[in-house]
């Protein structure tokens, strides 16, 4: 019996708002068990799904279609094309763009990306954002500048960003983007918080941001949610998801 209260489901509503549920998920590369990864998704019902270490080299669209498919939903944009990062989406939103965007590459560090789009719920439109932030702490700040002068830029009054910061709450890049963004697990905790648990003491190191306006409903790990089991969870890849359910304004 599941100890956490569930999150709101996903809806519209009837002034056009929409409550959107998204999840944030590092699945290094699909390494590690794809049959436990996409349950995992899939029992978390997310409208849109922000990926980190998507596939990036042989068949890669295939393998992203098909963990897509797996978790009853749709690729939406990123791979490779983003160097790693990735959207899903169900067939509840109707999308309006899609851009991969690449970071610029620091020399013998990995080169990072965004994918982005912007998709409707009912009434409500929303702008998305996956990343995969650097592991140097210089390149990681930068970065962080980017994410939100794109986030600036997207031309929509609401906003989704998130994923694999590689920073803890207290760090420059996750404290540069919380000081424009609203950080969801502080705005409304619920679930668990560390996303990263082969370091003593765990760490919160995956997060979802969103602009002005989006009422944040709940965010967090999803532990003992109606078939997500602790055995998936350790089996699909190294890092936890981040799960929000977040109302959107119609616009």
């Amino acid at each position: 019996m599941a100890t956490t209260p569930l999150l709101p489901g996903s809806r519209t509503e009837a002034d056009g708002s929409a409550v959107v549920r998204v999840l944030s998920y590092n699945i290094r590369s699909l390494k590690d068990d794809t049959a436990a990864l996409a349950r995992v998704i899939g029992a978390c019902a997310p409208d849109l799904v922000l990926l980190q270490e998507a596939p990036r080299f042989f068949r890669w669209r295939k393998k992203l279609a098909r963990l897509a498919s797996d978790s009853g939903l749709v690729t939406l944009s990123g791979g490779a094309t983003a160097a790693g990062p990735a959207l899903l989406c169900s067939l509840r939103a109707t999308v309006e763009r899609t851009e991969d965007v690449l970071l610029p590459l620091t020399p013998g560090q990995h080169r990072r990306g965004f994918a982005t789009a912007v998709v409707r719920f009912g009434g409500a439109r929303l702008g998305v954002l996956s990343c995969h932030l650097s592991l140097r702490a210089d390149e990681r700040h930068e970065q962080g500048g980017m994410l939100l002068d794109r986030v600036a830029g997207m031309g929509v009054d609401h906003v989704v960003a998130g994923g694999d910061l590689n920073d803890e709450p207290a760090g420059r890049t996750f404290r540069r983007l919380a000081g424009t963004l609203t950080d969801c697990r502080t705005a409304a905790p619920w679930g668990g918080e560390h996303t990263w648990t082969h370091s003593e003491p765990p760490k919160r190191i995956d997060a979802l941001f969103v602009t002005k306006g989006v009422e944040v409903l709940g965010c967090g790990v999803p532990h003992d949610q109606p078939g997500v089991t602790e055995a998936d969870l350790r089996a699909a890849t190294d890092h936890l998801p981040v799960l929000a359910a977040l109302k959107i304004p119609a616009a």
